[in-house]
């Protein structure tokens, strides 16, 4: 029997950081949003969100640390960041500063502010349709409150398109009572 693909070890474990790798209903599983977001690039276009790029790339050598792999295509190491990695680097520090919330929920509360969250397995929805939603957020074509990214703000004191996603993150925490 051949062996998984890396890519494909690598996804299973990018999807158990957020969700259940053991679950088989369809209508509590993710596998095709996940596997959407994990091929669309993050592309940062506002000062320091870089570093949120580099905290997803991270994520692959966390995931070689844990498995024992020392041998790995460079090339393979060198891929863009996806939306998926970045989106758990980021969750991750979220609920470090906000310990209320398991890096879990905050990643799908994300993907709810996006209104995304909800599209299961079983749901039928349109690739297309998402890809917009994710071309929003990079792109920053949102609200300038936020509404259609991350974050959306009630009461935005900037235009949250240019400013960094961490401090629109700080900005949503104070006024949702963080």
């Amino acid at each position: 029997m051949t062996p998984e693909p890396l890519e494909e070890q690598y996804f299973r474990w990018l999807y158990g950081q957020v969700s259940d790798v053991r679950v088989r209903n369809p209508s509590r599983t993710y596998w095709s949003l996940l596997k959407l977001l994990h091929t669309k690039e993050f592309v940062w276009i506002i000062p320091n969100d870089d570093n949120r790029l580099e905290d997803g790339c991270q994520l692959r050598y966390e995931y070689l640390a844990d498995h024992g792999i020392t041998e790995v295509d460079p090339n393979w190491l060198n891929l863009g960041c996806s939306m998926l990695e970045m989106l758990i680097a980021l969750s991750r520090h979220l609920a470090f500063e906000d310990d209320r919330f398991s890096s879990a929920s905050w990643f799908w509360h994300m993907l709810e502010n996006v209104g995304i969250g909800k599209l299961s397995d079983r749901h039928s929805w349109s690739e297309e349709d998402v890809d917009e939603i994710l071309d929003n957020v990079i792109w920053r074509t949102y609200r300038r409150n936020g509404r259609g990214g991350l974050f959306p703000l009630k009461h935005a004191h900037e235009d949250q398109r240019d400013v960094e996603l961490w401090y629109q993150f700080n900005a949503y925490l104070l006024e949702n009572g963080g």
